[in-house]
């Protein structure tokens, strides 16, 4: 894809380039979708991600179509949901439908789901969307290393991508060491820990905001960005969006890296993977 001025691009293990900070629509209702992908837009986003379970794909859709970006200059993400991984392929169809593409760029297996023990029969699926075109990279969401290591057991293509919550309180390091170490790039969703802890009073956090003339939010970012994760945070409101946008003018130092890593006290926030079925 062509790069945005600003945002930094990573290349995943196929090739395929993602802006490594987008714009996430988790509970951004349906009826204020288009509005509010519009103004992320505006505000210099060219990843979004979303999912079928949202129900604002065709919000982000709309957002699209009046937005006049070039399609190459866009990043879109959608999931497949927990009831659909028996019926994948015409559950993607629905979902493109939705946001009125031709393809998506990476799709996603949304959980797990353990108990029903239909990952794989869904990631086969989604290797033959991949194989047509439709869908630029696939990977999954929320998978830890038992998951994972049964996925890259019984199927060929290694998912480009694994979402999982991540945040300084919750940086799951065997997952993600485990999916860097087989080429798999980590996303990062609730990356500013959803506002269920006080993370932007922790010292590590305040202190490097000061010193840098930013807020807590910009810093968590940044730290998120210089540690390699794809993040992309969410906001209704158009000067929150511009100021998580706004990431790119600083870099913190390897100690308040270390700093904000060292919150790390597996301080999980939302459901656990094993959990949703």
């Amino acid at each position: 894809m062509v790069a945005n001025a600003n945002t930094p691009l990573l290349t995943l293990n196929n090739g395929t380039t993602i802006p490594q900070l987008g714009f996430g629509v988790f509970k951004v209702d349906p009826d204020e979708t288009t509005r509010i992908v519009t103004d992320a837009l505006e505000v210099g986003y060219r990843h979004i991600d979303t999912a079928a379970t949202y129900g604002n794909e065709e919000g982000v859709g709309q957002a699209i179509a009046s937005a006049g970006i070039p399609r190459d200059e866009l990043f879109i993400t959608t999931k497949l949901w927990n009831d659909r991984q028996t019926d994948a392929e015409a559950a993607f169809d629905e979902s493109l439908g939705k946001l009125g593409l031709d393809y998506v760029d990476l799709y996603l297996i949304h959980w797990p789901t353990p108990q029903k023990d239909t990952f794989v029969q869904a990631w086969k699926s989604l290797e033959k969307i991949y194989a047509s075109g439709r869908a630029k990279a696939i990977g999954v969401s929320n998978f830890l290393v038992p998951h994972l290591e049964k996925l890259l057991a019984n199927t060929d293509v290694v998912p480009a991508v694994n979402q999982i919550e991540l945040h300084p309180a919750h940086q799951q390091p065997e997952v993600t060491a485990f999916s860097r170490e087989h080429g798999i790039a980590i996303e990062a969703w609730g990356p500013l820990g959803q506002g269920k802890y006080p993370l932007f009073e922790t010292p590590e956090v305040s202190q490097a905001a000061e010193a840098h003339g930013k807020t807590p939010a910009q810093v968590v970012i940044r730290w998120h960005l210089q540690t390699g994760n794809i993040v992309f945070p969410k906001s209704n409101r158009r000067e929150r969006m511009a100021e998580n946008f706004d990431v790119f003018d600083f870099e913190l130092s390897s100690d308040e890296v270390a700093a904000i890593s060292s919150l790390e006290r597996e301080g999980r926030v939302s459901a656990h993977p094993d959990e949703v079925n």
